[in-house]
């Protein structure tokens, strides 16, 4: 188990590493020690504020970094169509993998193979398609986009402009074949560790010690899956996820099977959180300033994208 706990802290740095190079076009040298406590404190957000706590990493790193907030937006957005086709990847590799003869299947997880599968299938063309577009045509996509946009007030028209010239910088690694290559390794590098981890996780376990590799990345790919869902302080969709996969594809009894998947989510959301809230005092952050940082980037990710340009300290 302390294992998967140093395994998944190394996931955050990898992160970090790999928004480094997102961050390349803008900063050639950015600070990978910055980027991990902003990443650190922004999951650890997540974990506590849910959704809307992601606005605040980036909001973190652009304050950090001096760059405009809407160009970290776009880093966000690269990172999670990166992080879609990984788990895309692993979920297709886990529907091919998984023998349905072994057990009975039930209702719930019939539907999960029928319908997540086609799902998810989508969205990775989708994310396909849009990295294609970012990379091959992102000044056509600008010039195109401003001039339907012709209409509005020149005072909007120069905001807009600014947003989306922002935006399109923050996902300038696409065009870069080197650059692309490291998004590419690094996101490898980030989920063969999250699946090293939990074959340290369910080495923990007597019940599922001696499940295969195989079996471990079947189940990792429809908790990756389960895991879209997430509610605050609670997960939520990676436990439910858990327990099903382990009843009823793999046998495991009901009682062990929820202790497993509280240990899952402990360990692969949670373990961050004493580190994120000690990076944060650090930095001069507490509850109320948290929970401040995320109003503040909700509000620039619809107001002014440089506003977190302008401000060199997210203190008040």
């Amino acid at each position: 188990m302390a294992g998967a706990v140093a395994i998944t802290l190394l996931t955050y740095y990898g992160r970090a590493l790999r928004w480094g190079v997102m961050l390349q076009p803008l900063g050639p040298r950015p600070n990978h020690w910055r980027l991990f406590k902003a990443t650190a404190i922004g999951f650890t957000a997540v974990v506590l504020l849910g959704r809307p706590g992601e606005f605040v990493r980036p909001y973190l790193i652009s304050l950090r970094e001096r760059v405009p907030f809407s160009s970290q937006l776009a880093a966000w957005f690269l990172e999670r169509m990166c992080d879609l086709l990984a788990v895309l990847l692993i979920f297709g590799f886990a529907l091919a993998a998984f023998d349905p003869s072994r057990t009975h299947l039930g209702p719930k997880l019939q539907w999960v193979l029928e319908v997540g599968g086609y799902l998810l299938g989508a969205l990775g063309a989708l994310a396909l398609i849009v990295l294609v577009m970012l990379s091959q045509f992102s000044d056509t996509m600008r010039r195109r986009l401003l001039q339907g946009l012709g209409f509005l007030p020149q005072r909007y028209h120069h905001r807009v402009e600014r947003i989306v010239t922002a935006f399109l910088d923050g996902t300038s690694a696409t065009k870069k074949h080197s650059s692309m290559s490291w998004l590419v390794f690094y996101t490898a590098l980030e989920w063969a560790l999250i699946a090293v981890s939990f074959v340290c996780l369910f080495k923990a376990f007597p019940a599922t010690n001696g499940f295969a590799f195989r079996d471990v990345l079947v189940f990792m790919g429809f908790v990756a899956f389960g895991s879209i869902l997430q509610i605050p302080g609670v997960g939520g969709g990676v436990q439910i996820v858990s327990i099903i996969v382990l009843t009823e594809m793999f046998g495991v009894k009901l009682e062990l099977a929820t202790s497993m998947a509280v240990m899952i989510w402990a360990v692969t959301f949670v373990g961050i959180v004493p580190f994120g809230v000690a990076l944060a005092f650090h930095e001069g952050l507490n509850w109320k300033r948290l929970r401040q940082l995320e109003q503040d980037a909700v509000a620039s990710a619809t107001d002014d994208p440089e506003v977190a340009e302008a401000t060199g300290d997210p203190s008040p």
